[in-house]
């Protein structure tokens, strides 16, 4: 294999030059800073030559999205790596290294999970929808394991909106797709539609308890908010029939 021309090299570098300084930006200010009139500013360049990398500002916030999803996804497979045979472990750890990166890193939050769709990033909550990226792989990889090991009490099928069956069940053969290659034994016939719908509820109630806690929206002032989110943790487990610790 020949090495690479240095005309390679040199894009190579600059378009990790670009992405460091949308990040940079990003952190520092918001989604809204991150422009390619900005980042050329900082970089000494005209802002055209930027369209020698990204085809538009969209383009290159779609890049930056994928490098925070996974950062973020190789930080919560930290969190999991001592519990490879406990999903339950795995699901509580992947629920407190969410919240704790998103109170942390409340930029790359806003741009990856509160963004609108048509504005910066992507829409609310996508980083799970899609399901084939290392955010959404690392969360199924563990609901496959515990469904595959575990019977967890589940909205029987009938008790599912009739408007909503259509849209669970396309997302349902995504999921079987994510989880068949996941590398665990999954029955198929395990992910109905009631456990479709559970596992949408679950995301929901722990973005949404994450989303409050982020932007400081609570109904009321919380002097204790990590009581309050492992409470709501132990809450959705023992509905759901799965045991967790306490923190």
């Amino acid at each position: 294999m020949t090495n690479p021309t240095r005309r390679v090299r040199v894009r190579a570098a600059t378009d990790k030059d670009i992405r460091r300084t949308a990040r940079t930006l990003l952190v520092a200010q918001g989604p809204e800073a991150v422009t390619l009139r900005a980042i050329a500013r900082e970089l000494g360049i005209t802002a055209p030559a930027l369209y020698r990398y990204y085809g538009s500002r969209d383009d290159l916030v779609e890049h930056l999205r994928l490098d925070v999803c996974a950062d973020l996804a190789a930080e919560l497979a930290e969190d999991v790596a001592g519990f490879e045979d406990d999903g339950s472990l795995q699901l509580f750890a992947i629920c407190k290294g969410f919240r704790r990166w998103a109170l942390t890193h409340t930029k790359e939050f806003t741009l990856v999970f509160a963004s609108p769709t048509g504005d910066v990033g992507s829409a609310p909550g996508s980083a799970l929808s899609r399901v084939d990226e290392p955010f959404g792989r690392i969360f199924l990889a563990t609901a496959g394991q515990i469904l595959a090991k575990q019977d967890l009490v589940t909205p029987p099928d009938d008790v599912v909106p009739p408007e909503l069956r259509d849209d669970l069940a396309a997302f349902q053969t995504e999921l079987l797709a994510v989880l068949g290659g996941s590398g665990h034994t999954f029955p198929a016939e395990k992910l109905d539609l009631g456990t479709t719908y559970l596992m949408i509820q679950f995301w929901a109630r722990l973005y949404g308890h994450v989303t409050l806690e982020v932007f400081g929206n609570y109904p009321i002032p919380v002097s204790k908010p990590d009581i309050l989110f492992d409470a709501m943790l132990l809450d959705l487990a023992r509905e759901i029939g799965l045991s967790l610790p306490a923190a």
